[in-house]
């Protein structure tokens, strides 16, 4: 039987809209950093403990990180996080796919300037090899993708199923392809919003998805 463990190394942002989002970012960083580590069973109280919070969040951020997948619940217990199987990565990826493609598209339509930068920021990292910088750069890219279709809650939405495709371990390492690759991926989307091509980018961004999501399910 798994003990009730809390590595000490969560930490509660400071600009979460409420203190149960703030927790769930906290956990969801947790997750994405393999400071909370698949089954292992944390108990509630020490996590509100360590966050300084009441448990009401808590219990609250867990049953929301449930619905996601994320998290297990354990009765009376506390919760584990849930490693994903094959058939989870195929269902994140179909609920990227819906949102993530039109966003590209919508993004191309109304600009968004800040990707230059963004996809530069990725090259730079992967040139120095640093991954923590690679994938910040990454998640906001896509981010500011969903954010410029105007789609604040898809944005949240996909950093909840990528925070469980994160279990699979660095995606370099679970794809098999090195950041350069990852990064030239990223340059057709970026490159089809700003010269402002719709079509080009739903595309661009589509293509990225599929072949991650059929590199991560090895189908």
């Amino acid at each position: 039987m798994s003990n009730m463990l809390l590595m000490p190394s969560l930490t509660l942002p400071v600009d979460a809209a409420s203190l149960t989002d703030a927790v769930v970012e906290s956990v969801r960083a947790g997750v994405q950093q393999g400071v909370l580590v698949p089954g292992e069973v944390y108990s509630v109280y020490r996590v509100a403990e360590e966050l300084g919070v009441s448990r009401s969040p808590v219990r609250e951020a867990m049953l929301r990180l449930a619905e996601t997948g994320l998290v297990e619940i354990a009765r009376n217990r506390g919760f584990r996080v849930v490693l994903p199987s094959a058939h989870d990565v195929e269902e994140i990826f179909e609920i990227r796919l819906a949102l993530e493609p039109r966003a590209a598209r919508r993004a191309a339509e109304r600009g968004c300037p800040d990707l230059a930068g963004l996809l530069d920021a990725m090259l730079g990292a992967a040139g120095r090899g640093d991954q923590p910088a690679f994938w910040a750069a990454d998640r906001a890219l896509h981010r500011a993708v969903l954010v410029a279709a105007g789609n604040h809650r898809a944005a949240e939405i996909v950093e909840q199923l990528r925070a469980t495709t994160a279990l699979l371990g660095p995606p370099t390492t679970a794809t098999g392809r090195s950041l350069t690759e990852i990064h030239a991926e990223h340059r057709p989307i970026v490159e089809a919003v700003l010269a402002a091509d719709p079509d080009a980018a739903e595309h661009a961004m589509r293509r990225h998805l599929e072949h991650t999501c059929a590199l991560l399910t090895g189908r």
